[in-house]
């Protein structure tokens, strides 16, 4: 019903996918019923966490032409602090990082962590190190971190991931790689070539042409058109 938060909320939401994938133009006319939606499931529901957060990324995102705001998006993460801590730092931690404010948008997640201590809040500081300051070793002892506290083997590919692709630690992103496989379930994000592709670039770090062939052609296997695997085997045949 018009008066139910969630309806509100999905309406919403639903709104912003459809002018996320039209022309920019006709998304324009989205925009104010999509700020009416969203405003209404938070009116109805001060505590909505999701609305609160649809809101901080849509003011972040808009352009400012269109009604984009970064202090309506502070004041939007600001009122998620209030209902939900660990939500509220991880809201002003995207702010900061959207904006490349990256030493405040490490303390913010920092603080989400010491809060929640939830694989999620891990996740959002070592992707920081991975893809945005350049610290894959901190990227690797923060997922070791909730690794240990969390035991989901996705992480022990992520690690894996981060060895293979800054050619750093090599062993040890072997060994959680081979973890990996040996706890896959298929309930993993990462399909299970991906892995034997990590692997493959690994042993090519370590000029083992051997074994890099042998895990390359695995990954092949699985999946003939791996444009990625496809590359990386001309390289390993170049050793």
């Amino acid at each position: 019903s018009p008066n139910n938060a969630d309806y509100n909320f999905k309406y919403g939401g639903s709104l912003g996918m459809k002018a996320k994938s039209i022309n920019k133009f006709r998304a324009i006319t989205y925009i104010n019923d999509i700020k009416t939606y969203l405003g209404k499931a938070i009116e109805l529901n001060p505590r909505h966490i999701e609305a609160h957060w649809a809101m901080v990324e849509l003011y972040m995102q808009l352009p400012a032409i269109l009604g984009g705001s970064e202090k309506i998006s502070l004041k939007c993460a600001n009122q998620l602090l209030k209902i939900s801590p660990v939500d509220g730092h991880l809201a002003l931690g995207y702010i900061a990082e959207y904006n490349n404010k990256l030493k405040e948008a490490e303390k913010h997640y920092k603080q989400a962590i010491a809060i929640g201590d939830s694989p999620l809040t891990y996740e959002k500081l070592a992707d920081l190190y991975e893809n945005k300051t350049n610290q894959p070793e901190k990227a690797i002892k923060t997922r070791e971190i909730s690794l240990e506290k969390h035991q989901r083997n996705n992480l022990n590919y992520q690690i894996g991931k981060v060895s293979a692709i800054y050619n750093i630690e090599l062993q040890k992103g072997l060994a959680y790689l081979k973890t990996f496989l040996k706890n896959y379930s298929g309930k993993e994000v990462q399909p299970i070539e991906w892995a034997y592709f990590r692997i493959a670039q690994i042993y090519k770090h370590l000029g083992n042409k051997v074994e890099a062939e042998n895990w390359i052609s695995k990954a092949l296997s699985l999946k003939i058109d791996f444009k990625e695997a496809q590359e990386e085997k001309r390289l390993i045949r170049s050793l």
